[in-house]
């Protein structure tokens, strides 16, 4: 370390002073009046909604205090604090940030934060004039003569600091590294002191195009695309005024991601599963041959036709009886009608198709000199002439009733899946004993997702502004499908690693899962350099990918840890597991044991016969932050890390499902400082 006891005192005194400075912003905003207006009033709504604004620009401002309000400072030249900007339109962004920075000197933090007189006390990461933290080398210093990085102790309390030297190449030392490599317990955190280039250039980049990250384990990929969102809500808060959302694969995974943009100054951000996205009941489990039919692409086309063949041509003539005139609308007009109505989403047409049939009766009245008006033409088009051609032609449905029909009638399946689905497939769609009504019909998943298909054939989907998918590879085309159509307007950005596939329906390329998504155009990005995972343990599953088939290289690792890996052979599985867990409690951190989903119960009732209780994820939302021993069922281990993890039988979780060997993949690369794999039965083959 290179820094002074007097330096170290001035540094806590500005961070002190950062800390009041942005108390005193909170204080202004809730401690400001409201003007009180008269009820009914314009203003008195303008009111309601400035209340709500201040209040949420209050919680935005709320100092959390075991998060360092700053981790850098950069030092510039002289008189060149905005030449590090390079982007011109940014030039203005980055004066309100910088401008007032005293002695060309900047601290960079996870909000902005200023003094009373306007002048920043702390730079937000994300504005321009903070880029150079994360992107300036020696080769290329953007204006920095120095960089400074902290080191926090407890309560965020600042203890070090180390600097960089970018004209002589000096550094960076030991604080970076062990940030990264810092011990953890519960949730994620955030990295945005550890940002590295390639990963800033991901979480700048333009709103649109879309883009995809194929990320190895430990490379960031998550974290990227949180910072990411986080950061195009600061640059890009207009653009994304229609809304924006994180879409994970499952709630244990949701809760441990859920303090990242928080920590970041974005509270309000939703996160949700397709399922609770999709938000429809789902009781029945369907069997693996029919989950990979229902999933597939296909369906959209055969729930379209199963839709549409209930609209049809009419039989005979309208008559529309007005006092003692009749007035006829000829069949051959109507037929015109629906079909050029059937462009449209299907309650749209079919309201469309009665607006336009009586458009044509009080055509009629009007050659006969009345004087019909829009009311007139409402009330033809509810009329009961009307109404029985419509329920005749176009008849009113629910998705309910046509998915109904579709997998409980066999001759209707086939006809909709004409040249489209195998007979095989077909009879895997079709209840083995029908329901006896749509009311009593019980649901799936993957029902609900066809239903959703459905829905949207019947009404527009409002579109987001921006969306955030992570484990995409796991997403089955239907489901992309529905994400897609609530981000039709908007942007994405899709995270993932094609080798962690584990769902029915892992993509094998990302060019086909885009295309689902409605984004063909997103750019693919690649990041393979790992920066949690030690170079031994991604090396050992790494292994596995071979046998996987997966066409990207195995990733490589910053990380030299000695000891990371160990591999116990043993004839008592659960004593071996106790004493690996006692072992790895005894050190820092966070302790996961990983197993297939039958065997963690017993795990759990050895480690708690052994005195050390665990907490179990999937039981509990905040399983993460109950205790530093977890236990996990290899189903729910994808995206979440421990400092230790125990893998428990890995032929077990191999043997467990049709992609055991991506389950064991995932399972391998969640510790990111040691990883102990404890089995009695022979490995598989690739690890042996």
């Amino acid at each position: 370390m290179n820094e002074t006891r007097d330096d170290i005192e001035a540094e806590r005194a500005y961070l002190a002073r950062a800390r009041n400075a942005l108390e005193l912003m909170r204080r202004d905003v809730v401690d400001t009046e409201t003007p009180e207006f008269v009820s009914g009033t314009d203003e008195v709504w303008f009111n309601t909604v400035y209340r709500m604004a201040r209040a949420q620009r209050g919680r935005d401002l709320v100092d959390l205090p075991d998060v360092p309000l700053f981790f850098g400072r950069l030092d510039y030249e002289a008189g060149t604090v905005f030449d590090a900007v390079k982007d011109g339109a940014a030039q203005d962004e980055a004066a309100q940030d910088g401008a007032a920075a005293k002695e060309d000197r900047v601290y960079v933090g996870r909000r902005h934060v200023r003094d009373d007189d306007g002048t920043p006390v702390v730079v937000d990461w994300r504005a321009p004039v903070s880029m150079p933290f994360y992107r300036a080398t020696p080769k290329n210093p953007l204006g920095v003569v120095q960089r400074r990085r902290y080191g926090f102790g407890e309560g965020a309390g600042l203890t070090a600091y180390e600097d960089e030297v970018l004209a002589t190449g000096e550094g960076p030392g030991s604080l970076l590294a062990a940030e990264i490599e810092r011990p953890r317990s519960g949730p994620m955190r955030d990295i945005v002191a550890t940002i590295q280039p390639e990963q800033d250039e991901l979480v700048r980049a333009p709103l649109q195009p879309a883009i995809c990250v194929q990320g190895a384990p430990g490379t960031g990929k998550t974290a990227v695309g949180l910072h990411r969102l986080a950061y195009l809500l600061y640059a890009e808060p207009q653009r994304l005024g229609a809304g924006v959302l994180v879409v994970g694969p499952n709630r244990s995974f949701l809760s441990y991601i859920r303090n990242v943009l928080p920590a970041l100054g974005e509270v309000s951000v939703a996160q949700k599963t397709v399922e609770e996205l999709i938000d429809r009941p789902a009781t029945a489990v369907d069997g693996p041959a029919t989950l990979v039919v229902k999933g597939d692409a296909r369906m959209a086309e055969v729930v379209r036709r199963a839709l549409w063949s209930h609209v049809g041509e009419p039989a005979e003539d309208l008559v529309y009886v007005h006092g003692s005139t009749r007035y006829r609308v000829g069949q051959g007009r109507m037929t015109q009608i629906v079909a050029e109505m059937s462009q449209m989403r299907y309650a749209a047409g079919r309201e469309g198709s009665a607006k336009r049939i009586a458009g044509l009766v009080v055509m009629q009245m009007e050659r006969r000199g009345a004087t019909p008006d829009d009311r007139e033409v409402a009330a033809v088009a509810r009329s009961k002439p009307v109404k029985a051609v419509l329920d005749e032609v176009w008849p009113k449905l629910t998705p309910e009733q046509v998915l109904f029909r579709l997998l409980s009638d066999a001759g209707f399946l086939a006809a909709c899946a004409d040249g489209v689905l195998t007979a095989d497939e077909q009879a895997a769609l079709l209840w083995p004993k029908a329901y006896r009504s749509v009311k009593s019909a019980r649901w799936s998943a993957a029902d609900a997702v066809l239903l959703d298909e459905l829905a949207g054939l019947f009404d527009r989907v409002p579109s987001l502004s921006y969306l955030m998918i992570d484990e995409a590879q796991d997403l089955s085309p239907m489901q992309c499908r529905a994400l897609g159509r609530r981000c039709a307007n908007g942007s994405v950005t899709v995270l993932g690693d094609l080798a962690q596939g584990t769902s029915p329906w892992a993509t094998a390329d990302w060019p086909s899962l885009l295309t689902h998504l409605g984004k063909a155009d997103a750019t693919v990005c690649v990041l393979d350099r790992g920066f949690r995972v030690p170079a031994a343990i991604i090396e050992y599953a790494a292994r596995l990918l071979p046998a996987i088939g997966s066409h990207f290289g195995a990733p490589t690792s910053v990380r030299r840890t000695p000891g990371a890996l160990t591999v116990s052979s043993t004839v008592d599985v659960n004593a071996a597991v106790v004493e690996a867990c006692r072992e790895r409690l005894a050190a820092e951190g966070s302790v996961g044991v990983i197993a297939a989903d039958d065997d963690v119960a017993g795990l759990r009732s050895a480690l708690a016969d052994a005195g050390l209780p665990s907490a179990l994820v999937g039981a509990d939302e905040d399983a993460l932050e109950a205790g530093r021993l977890v236990c996990v069922p290899a189903g729910l281990a994808k995206g979440l890390e421990f400092d230790s993890v125990v893998v428990v039988e890995p032929a077990r979780i191999v043997a467990a499902e049709q992609r055991g060997l991506q389950r064991l993949y995932v399972a391998l690369t969640r510790a990111v400082s040691v990883l102990h794999v404890v089995h009695a039965e022979p490995l598989p083959a690739a690890l042996a």
